[in-house]
């Protein structure tokens, strides 16, 4: 996707030359004002709400105001925020966005599927996923078991009500087991009519993975992916999931190849993509992301 912004008609009197110049000028500057927006993505681009967490639960409507200000038309939540269905989506609507998206507790979809697929369904999302399994870097394959039985039975319960359960890994799950990794045991003992996964790049590439291949290895279990980059010099392959600050970079400065991973993602069917900002600073680094998106093509 490659994003333009603005065709301008050339003088052509003999003085046009100073003109062309500040015409040229002009162009590029808005251009550049209108690159750290959201808006020319449409909903395709969301934002995931952990990014501005911080703000969030101070002053919710404030935050989603800002949201909106940066462009963004939909967002992935993360839980209910102490909100009843219907007062989170007249919330988001009233900033004019709209929730494509949420992750919900392990426990939750282990304990309470039938209820997670009501609350889905009443915010009028088609994405529901789980960002975490409770063993984390300890993660085994007795903890693989115990996940792949949670997500089949709660990626059909969704299913009924057209909503589709993805698992979001961070990494810990590529320790190596097998001719493989705990990961590859996850996609292949989960059902593939009921079970997708979302690909955190930064995640991905942390645990030393290449998240071209992976994409590839598996073309039809994606549905969505966390947009973000890492520091350049930060180490990989590392499974323990933990974040530092520090080694996240605003889209387009750091080691990954993020509009590579974006182009075959987008080759293999995936249409919806969340800017996630784990730096501390997503004043300055989503602003700075979506100035690279809009300026590349993918």
């Amino acid at each position: 996707m490659w994003i333009g912004y603005c065709h301008m008609q050339m003088p052509s009197s003999p003085r046009s030359s100073n003109s062309r110049l500040l015409l040229f000028a002009l162009a590029t500057f808005l251009g550049g004002l209108q690159s750290a927006t959201a808006a020319a993505f449409g909903p395709v681009v969301g934002l995931q709400l952990e990014s501005v967490s911080g703000s969030l639960h101070k002053d919710m409507a404030a935050t989603l105001e800002k949201v909106h200000g940066w462009g963004f038309r939909s967002v992935e939540l993360v839980g209910d925020y102490s909100l009843s269905p219907d007062a989170l989506k007249s919330e988001l609507a009233a900033h004019h966005l709209k929730a494509a998206s949420a992750h919900f507790p392990y426990a939750k979809f282990r304990d309470a599927p039938d209820q997670l697929a009501a609350e889905a369904e009443a915010l009028g999302i088609s994405l529901m996923g789980c960002p975490s399994l409770p063993q984390r870097d300890a993660l085994d394959k007795a903890g693989c078991d115990d996940a792949v039985a949670v997500f089949n039975r709660a990626g059909e319960i969704l299913a009924k009500r057209g909503i589709k359960f993805f698992y979001h890994p961070h990494g810990y799950e590529f320790k190596p087991f097998g001719q493989g990794t705990l990961f590859d045991y996850l996609v292949t003992n989960t059902n593939p009519q009921y079970v997708r996964f979302q690909m955190d790049i930064y995640w991905i590439a942390h645990a030393g993975q290449d998240p071209v291949k992976l994409l590839e290895r598996y073309p039809n279990r994606w549905i969505s992916m966390h947009l973000k980059d890492m520091r350049k010099g930060a180490p990989t392959g590392v499974f323990d999931g933990q974040v530092k600050r520090g080694d996240f970079a605003p889209i387009g400065q750091g080691q990954i190849d993020v509009v590579g991973a974006m182009r075959v993602a987008r080759r293999l069917g995936i249409t919806s993509y969340f800017i996630e900002d784990e730096s501390g600073s997503p004043d300055t680094g989503i602003p700075e992301s979506l100035r690279y998106l809009n300026a590349v093509s993918w």
